[in-house]
């Protein structure tokens, strides 16, 4: 008989991420090794048995950077099925950076007391946040060589809720990410919002950006240029923004001026098609669950956002999610293009596009209009939904080098990290 948590394991593996689940089971051994009794040890066995610990986390640490290193040289060779990683978490994905995660480890020790717990195995959000502060360091590794041009960081992307500000708000002059982000723009980097959020109408994104973009076009710390490098892809990729420092607003850019090569082959008819079958879909999920929620359909994208006064419980999101997702895999029209299902936290929205070609549109316009060559290892997306289905973020993984936050809180000590970093590297 298959036992409770096997089933449960299998129901949620959309909530799981391989590649740290793989991490944390073999951070198991050393922590079992070392989970001592708290009695009758004195204080030079602890801090000994602390060191022991700290040295094994650091090894397992270390070889993870090699597997990755195999894993980017077969990824070169055309061979990423041979690499080891690959072989063990059949999973993960292309990795466009060295992660130093013996180094990054380290760090988050210091701040999490990861080897000096007993009793508390090392959790997914240490793994995360050790892979975060990896991708950091490397990113900002580059950052002031003269001589390695194609690995320097030039453009970092950013989720709109949960990620620069709390779901449903705006992103204010008062928020404690902004003047990190304005430091950023101040040595040259391209900010982007790659947003869910869908409009045509600069003015609505001004209403949600507003505090950004005021002290985009105030702040003594920036230059003409660098208040341009603000820009904003809306409906994950099907509206393009960028800060004029002429007009002084944000500057609509119609879509000959940005379209991928392969999106020109998605046809309208099926476009319209793929979303009136998932507002069908929608609309027979609302009944069959009873779910207090209306469908909401929009030019590039169809919702489903709960009644006033009612608030969707998260397995009804998850749920509704899921049946999107399987329903419109199956459908041909939908298998044309690229759309994406997610749960928003409070609401299920199907859009065209997803975020890997969001990104991707930024890429390649920053490089078409400033002659400035963006791949993916020159680009950082921050999100907060990288769960494998239901999550929107997750899709720019293969467009982009990626750190996965929980909060604005999260978000506003990454980039304290990062410029940290970078100007730590200045130094050298």
């Amino acid at each position: 008989m298959t036992s409770r948590y096997r089933v449960e394991y299998a129901l949620k593996e959309h909530r799981r991420d391989g590649l740290i689940e793989w991490i944390k089971g073999l951070l198991a051994t050393p922590f079992v090794l070392y989970a001592v009794k708290s009695n009758g040890i004195s204080a030079v066995d602890d801090l000994m048995v602390n060191s022991e610990a700290k040295r094994r986390y650091a090894e397992i640490f270390h070889d993870l950077e090699l597997l990755i290193d195999d894993n980017i040289e077969m990824t070169k060779a055309g061979t990423p099925e041979l690499s080891r990683l690959v072989q063990l978490v059949p999973s993960v994905g292309n990795f466009f950076t060295r992660l130093p995660l013996e180094k990054a480890f380290y760090i988050e020790d210091e701040r999490r007391a990861i080897s000096k717990r007993r009793l508390v195995a090392p959790s997914f959000n240490d793994v995360r946040l050790i892979l975060n502060t990896a991708q950091l360091l490397e990113m900002s590794r580059f950052f002031h060589s003269k001589t390695i041009r194609d690995r320097k960081l030039q453009l970092i992307t950013f989720d709109g809720d949960i990620t620069l500000y709390d779901d449903g708000k705006n992103f204010d002059a008062e928020s404690p990410i902004l003047p990190h982000l304005i430091k950023l723009m101040a040595k040259d980097l391209y900010v982007g919002i790659v947003t869910a959020a869908g409009y045509s109408d600069a003015t609505k994104y001004y209403e949600r950006l507003k505090g950004l973009i005021d002290a985009v076009q105030t702040s003594p710390l920036l230059r003409g240029h660098q208040r341009e490098n603000l820009l904003i892809m809306g409906g994950e990729a099907n509206y393009l923004f960028r800060y004029s420092n002429e007009e002084q607003k944000l500057r609509f850019y119609s879509k000959d001026r940005w379209l991928l090569e392969n999106m020109l082959n998605w046809s309208e008819e099926d476009i319209l098609l793929t979303l009136d079958f998932a507002q069908e879909v929608l609309n027979d999920l609302v009944h069959k669950l009873g779910a207090p929620a209306t469908v909401v359909r929009k030019e590039r994208a169809v919702g489903l956002v709960p009644l006033q006064g009612y608030k969707l419980i998260r397995e009804q999101l998850e749920e509704i999610v899921l049946r999107v997702d399987k329903r419109l895999k199956q459908f041909p029209p939908a298998k044309k293009i690229r759309w994406c299902a997610f749960n928003g936290g409070s609401d299920i929205w199907v859009d065209i596009g997803d975020k890997a070609y969001g990104v991707r549109v930024l890429q390649k316009f920053i490089s078409s209009n400033d002659k400035i060559d963006i791949k993916a290892e020159n680009t950082l997306h921050v999100g907060d939904q990288f769960n494998s289905l239901g999550s929107n973020d997750y899709a720019s993984r293969t467009a982009a080098t990626t750190c996965w936050v929980s909060s604005p809180d999260e978000t506003k000590n990454l980039l304290i990290d990062l410029v940290k970093y970078i100007d730590d590297w200045a130094t050298y």
